[in-house]
């Protein structure tokens, strides 16, 4: 008996979608035979056009062993997307450590670029492999318009090599400086989100000459003895938010210094560390403007110090404009301190008459505990008194019930509003 024949019929988006299933498997197989990873070929097929392309380290000859180094990988995904006329991504795929030696990536860029940690960026653990010339940055984003880092990965800066070598852990070593993780310098329109970022060599981010820049859901730590690892520093940069981070470090947690206009800090918790700090500024008789600054709801907790702006003498200049409201103290050596005359040198600062002006400062809703008796210090200058700095509503106790907290003033005009403890200096000096 014959076999039956049997004929098939294929509706016409049945066809389609047929076909569509084989083309996106043969692009998986192939991105895959070329040390793609399946899910990032995915990701690529899947996007539209007007998401723009993603440009996986992987498809760069990255090898992601946390030996070789993939900087030039990155660089050259960088250069695709950059060039890339749509949105693109720059892709640093999950579960694998990229060793990166110093990376320098450039815009302009021709529309916006997102560069996805997934997995980790470490830096190169041989300090050889930074020369004297430029021992200052790590991972370096430049001149770069719409930029977004995100992804939910690591960035590590693998400093303890760098540590045991400083000057301020080994008084014989020369002081040398030391990389920043992520450095973004004249960027605009920036965002850095749900990043871990851990050990740097020094400073872990830096916001040099930036604008509009959203700072939000970081976590940055490194060992609470590590020198000079602030979290975040900002300098030369306006319109700046920072929200949601978590800080733990072995210096400031944030450092504001000069150029600093119209920031907003909220939800940040901190510590250890060494606090909050605007400053220090007026180093070696430069001019310092700050202004427009408020620090909200933050927690503070085994902090050198808590709200803090300290100056040089011989500075010029002005920091004013400043808000520390809604912050809580847990055991804090310094919760409320004004330093006019900051001294970090090796030799003793002489004394200068000219000082960088601070006023229009509010100190707002602030309690907690502190280990030093002088829990609110306002140690101003004789020739340039800080003015207009306002206490509201705060409460200051020793930890333990240690006695009783003070508070000591030396050329500040202040002014008390609602309940303030420790009593506020009795002198107006």
């Amino acid at each position: 008996m014959a076999p039956r024949k049997v004929h098939l019929v294929f509706s016409a988006p049945l066809l389609a979608l047929l076909f569509l299933s084989s083309a996106l498997m043969a692009g998986l197989a192939a991105a895959t035979s070329n040390g793609t990873s399946a899910d990032d070929a995915r990701g690529r097929s899947l996007a539209s056009p007007s998401q723009g392309g993603v440009f996986s380290l992987d498809r760069y000859g990255a090898r992601g062993d946390g030996r070789h180094d993939d900087a030039e990988a990155l660089a050259k995904a960088w250069e695709a997307a950059c060039a890339s006329p749509r949105p693109a991504v720059v892709l640093v795929p999950g579960g694998k450590r990229y060793l990166l030696k110093v990376v320098r990536l450039s815009g302009p860029c021709k529309s916006g670029v997102t560069l996805a940690v997934k997995g980790t960026l470490v830096a190169s653990p041989n300090r050889a492999d930074w020369s004297d010339k430029d021992r200052r940055h790590w991972i370096v984003f430049r001149g770069v318009d719409e930029l977004t880092v995100n992804g939910g990965g690591a960035v590590d800066g693998n400093g303890e090599t760098w540590w045991k070598h400083s000057c301020k852990i080994n008084k014989a070593m020369p002081c040398k400086e030391a990389p920043t993780a992520l450095s973004f310098h004249f960027c605009t329109n920036l965002k850095v989100e749900g990043l871990k970022v851990m050990n740097s060599q020094q400073i872990h981010m830096s916001i040099e000459d930036c604008t509009n820049v959203q700072l939000r859901g970081l976590s940055i730590t490194a060992s609470g003895t590590s020198p000079n690892t602030d979290g975040i520093h900002i300098t030369r940069s306006k319109d700046v938010q920072v929200t949601n981070c978590k800080i733990r470090t072995g210096d400031d947690c944030m450092s504001i210094e000069n150029g600093t206009h119209n920031l907003h800090v909220s939800k940040v918790v901190c510590g250890p560390g060494h606090g909050i700090s605007i400053g220090s500024l007026g180093d070696d008789n430069s001019r310092a403007e700050v202004s427009g600054i408020t620090i909200d709801a933050v927690q503070l907790y085994g902090t050198t110090n808590g709200a803090r702006i300290k100056t040089y003498q011989g500075g010029s200049g002005y920091a004013k404009d400043i808000t520390f409201q809604n912050m809580i103290m847990d055991n804090v050596k310094n919760p409320i301190i004004i330093d006019q005359n900051y001294c970090d040198k090796a030799k003793p600062c002489k004394a200068q008459e000219s000082a960088v002006e601070v006023s229009n400062v509010v100190f707002k809703n602030i309690r907690g505990t502190t280990i030093t008796k002088d829990a609110i210090k306002l140690n101003c200058s004789r020739n340039v008194p800080c003015h207009g700095i306002t206490l509201q509503n705060i409460d200051l106790k020793m930890e333990a019930g240690d006695g009783a907290a003070e508070s000591t003033c030396q050329n500040a005009k202040w002014r008390k509003v609602g309940t303030v403890l420790p009593q506020p200096c009795t002198s107006k000096n």
